[in-house]
């Protein structure tokens, strides 16, 4: 918000700065200050908003400490310290609430309703739903999560293929489904390729230069 000299003034003075982050109809407003600062801007927010005929949903409006973290898009913002070290900084991971959500996909693609369905497409599809959802998470520190989400898909479809072919020992599963040597998932050709198998990639930081409908245009020049 505004200058180095504004903000660092504003702190002198004992009042808070502020940025705001927004997607769409979605917006979180970070506060660097006391707690106070925060609900009295909560105040503004919603005194700019009624005129709008819009208000604050109490549901989903929190007022937390960055230690404590908070839900912004399906993703969990918290600030811990790094492991081996003293140094603390702000984590961006899927959260719970979204872990849970492909986990139930995954339950309900695999249930015994599906069982008619070909090996390898109920494979293929299965991968696809999952590199979709890990596209959309791969813009933080999800490797992890992908792991675990990877793990459970695998079980799953494990227990699936097993079911489907009348209940095979474990070994006549692997010798059947899995390529040579090895647990990883295969059926004539298609692989199972999960979450791990989309690169994660931090997101390049952009800040103030990030254009907004409120920004002045240059005028143009006229000859």
């Amino acid at each position: 918000m505004a200058t180095w000299h504004q903000r660092d003034r504003r702190r002198r003075n004992g009042e808070g700065n502020w940025r705001i982050i927004r997607y769409a109809d979605d917006f979180v407003v970070l506060v660097s200050g006391e707690r106070r600062h925060a609900e009295a801007l909560r105040e503004e927010v919603a005194a700019v908003l009624a005129p709008l005929g819009l208000r604050l949903s109490a549901e989903k409006t929190r007022v937390v400490h960055i230690d404590e973290g908070f839900d912004f898009l399906g993703f969990h913002i918290r600030q811990m310290r790094k492991r081996g070290t003293s140094k603390h900084f702000v984590y961006t991971i899927p959260s719970r609430r979204a872990v849970q959500s492909v986990k139930d996909k995954m339950k309900a693609k695999t249930s015994r309703s599906t069982l008619h369905m070909d090996p390898g497409e109920m494979i293929a599809s299965l991968g696809r739903m999952l590199r979709g959802w890990a596209n959309y998470f791969r813009y933080g520190v999800s490797s992890k999560a992908f792991g675990d989400v990877d793990y459970h898909a695998w079980q799953r479809l494990a227990r699936w293929l097993r079911r489907k072919h009348g209940g095979l020992s474990w070994r006549a599963y692997r010798r059947q489904f899995c390529l040579p040597g090895t647990w990883k998932i295969a059926y004539r050709g298609t692989v199972f390729r999960g979450a791990s198998s989309v690169a994660v990639t931090r997101y390049r930081y952009r800040g103030a230069t990030i254009t907004t409908p409120w920004e002045p245009r240059t005028a143009a020049a006229s000859g």
